[in-house]
């Protein structure tokens, strides 16, 4: 009651500094500052006592109605309220579903439909609910595995590029310039500038400022959900953000060969393995500087 009094004293600007001081430190108070905000132009009607006592005396009613102290501001506390609610309620059905997942780490949902998404490290998608079982569409920054339900048809857009599928199982991964798509089931459509590829089982495609390059997979599903990072013709700077994510660690490289691409597998559960084998590959020495810190330099 005490929390309704000075909220009513506060709607007519009657809270005294310590009252006042009180209220703006409650939890609270930043949702009704803004509720206060966005209803300020609701008025209600000057309240004219004289005529309410002619029409009541007039109407020969046999008690009067009480009026309450607080008249003035219960409307508009309950104006306030019911809009509350329903920009509350607007906001959860009209905006956008973000989910991330950070350096280190692999985040798995599943949309408004049951399909199923898992996002590899350093990844984000956002969706809406509203109207999704006609507008199955998301944005994709980074790597994700889809298994989607049956139904109609679904879309992934990135900054590069659009796969529209229906009823199937691919990956997608967007990292800087290059774009890779690979299906595991069913058929995927992929759109990237003014090419248009359909692939099928087993089949995938990666774009890199402007080259292609198709390929078959015999894999089940991506690599790195089986804790193994997969690399094509990638460039050790790209190989390194990778590690990068998987690690969720800094690394800084001198060498003077970036331009050499490499073709394989490292393990993104065991750092220690993963830069023996950078090392190796490219004639590196590693050093770790700090807990989250690694230095590569030529031999």
């Amino acid at each position: 009651m005490k929390k309704d009094r000075l909220l009513a004293k506060w709607l007519n600007d009657d809270l005294s500094p310590d009252e006042l001081a009180e209220f703006e430190a409650s939890p609270d108070f930043e949702k009704y500052q803004k509720i206060k905000k966005y209803t300020a132009h609701l008025e209600t009607d000057d309240f004219d006592e004289n005529t309410m006592l002619s029409n009541i005396l007039s109407q020969k009613k046999p008690a009067p109605k009480v009026v309450p102290l607080y008249r003035k501001w219960m409307f508009r506390a309950a104006a306030i309220f019911v809009l509350a609610f329903g920009v509350t309620f607007a906001m959860k059905v009209f905006m956008s579903e973000t989910e991330t997942a950070d350096f280190g780490k692999k985040t798995t949902f599943s949309l408004p439909d049951h399909s199923e998404v898992v996002l590899n490290s350093g990844s984000e998608i956002n969706y809406k609910k509203w109207n999704w079982d006609n507008n199955r569409h998301l944005e994709l920054k980074g790597e994700a595995y889809f298994k989607v339900a049956k139904g109609k048809r679904f879309e992934v857009e990135t900054n590069l590029g659009k796969v529209t599928v229906l009823g199937t199982q691919f990956n997608v991964k967007n990292r800087k310039n290059r774009f890779d798509v690979v299906c595991y089931e069913g058929r995927v459509k992929v759109n990237y500038a003014s090419t248009e590829i359909l692939l099928t089982h087993g089949q995938s495609v990666s774009f890199e400022n402007g080259k292609q390059v198709k390929m078959t997979v015999n894999s089940s599903k991506p690599e790195w959900m089986n804790n193994q990072i997969c690399f094509y013709q990638e460039n050790i700077q790209s190989l390194l953000e990778e590690v990068e994510r998987q690690y969720n660690i800094k690394i800084e490289l001198n060498a003077k060969d970036t331009i050499s691409l490499f073709t394989g597998k490292l393990p993104a559960k065991d750092l220690t393995t993963a830069l023996q084998i950078i090392s190796t590959t490219y004639h590196l020495k590693a050093k770790k500087v700090s807990e989250n810190k690694i230095i590569f330099d030529e031999k």
